[in-house]
């Protein structure tokens, strides 16, 4: 079937069944394109948590998908393809998290939205990368924190507010590859650009990054800086919002090690595809459940961070 005719499709089918499309900005761009909402993990859960359309469909992984499902229980949520999963989220386990959580008993437990609904439910407080510093800091000093379970962005947040927190072993496989060699051979290629660069991303990439932040805060610095030309480091389906909001300018992805690439992908993201889309509003399947007593735990973190948010304006 021709890309017209599907996106035909899925426009009839989503008004029929009263749907609403949300995609993160690491999808591909056709997928962006033909959204209600693009935005960061933030942003969905957000949005997830006041749409009044009574079927989600979240082109994202999977652990956006629960995440939308544990604040919308009432509302069936479909991911266009279910083994869209997460390294991130994978290195992880639920069981293995709580034997780590048992030996710091006296510690609040701070887990980064890239987790299962298991994981959120042994939680305290869930952060994105949009919220996460703040979110720390709005804690008392002296508060003891186990943060999980990116490594690199809890080494990031320690460094930034001076927190010693006991970070869990985890890491996200495109942010975890980026070649600082490389990057810095663009960077001499490219001598007036600026390396944006993703909290998840390893301190030495960081150490030479001009901007770091999520994938929200790199478009919103992209967009008002004044430089024409930056390298991103992070998932490359950013660079379509980037170019979108600013077609006067160069975004030019940050490479892998391997040399074979010129950009990192998350092939899980990119599991989603126009046709799989049309496919689960048609037979609506692959549909998201989440064990009750799961989500009733699970999504008291997740309003707690919804609520600092708010507060914060963030």
């Amino acid at each position: 079937m021709e890309k017209g005719k599907i996106i035909e499709n899925i426009n009839r089918l989503r008004k029929e069944k009263n749907a609403v499309i949300l995609s993160h900005f690491y999808q591909t761009s056709d997928i962006q394109d033909i959204a209600d909402f693009v935005g960061d993990s933030l942003a969905l859960a957000q949005w997830a948590a006041k749409t009044t359309a009574d079927v989600i469909v979240l082109c994202g992984v999977y652990f956006m998908g629960e995440t939308a499902k544990i604040l919308c229980p009432d509302k069936r949520v479909f991911i266009p393809d279910g083994e869209a999963g997460c390294s991130l989220a994978d290195s992880c386990p639920a069981e293995e998290f709580q034997q780590f959580i048992n030996k710091y008993p006296d510690h609040t437990v701070i887990s980064y939205v890239n987790t299962s609904a298991a994981v959120k439910a042994l939680t305290d407080i869930v952060v994105t990368s949009s919220n996460a510093v703040q979110i720390v800091q709005s804690l008392p000093l002296n508060e003891k924190i186990i943060f999980a379970p990116d490594r690199n962005l809890g080494d990031y947040i320690n460094k930034l507010t001076g927190r010693k927190m006991v970070l869990w072993d985890g890491a996200c496989h495109v942010h975890q590859q980026f070649s600082i060699e490389r990057i810095i051979e663009l960077k001499k290629q490219y001598p007036d650009a600026l390396l944006l660069a993703h909290p998840e991303c390893p301190a030495y990439i960081r150490q030479i990054a001009d901007h770091i932040g999520s994938t929200s805060s790199m478009l919103k610095f992209a967009k008002t800086s004044d430089r024409k030309c930056f390298i991103v480091a992070t998932e490359w389906g950013i660079l379509h919002q980037m170019k979108k909001e600013n077609p006067e300018k160069v975004f030019i992805p940050a490479p892998p090690e391997d040399v074979t690439c010129a950009c990192n992908t998350c092939f899980y993201m990119k599991k989603n595809t126009l046709e799989k889309i049309y496919s689960c509003l048609e037979s609506e399947t692959p549909e998201i459940f989440i064990d009750e007593g799961i989500r009733v735990r699970a999504v008291k973190p997740i309003k707690r961070m919804l609520e600092i948010s708010a507060k914060y304006g963030l």
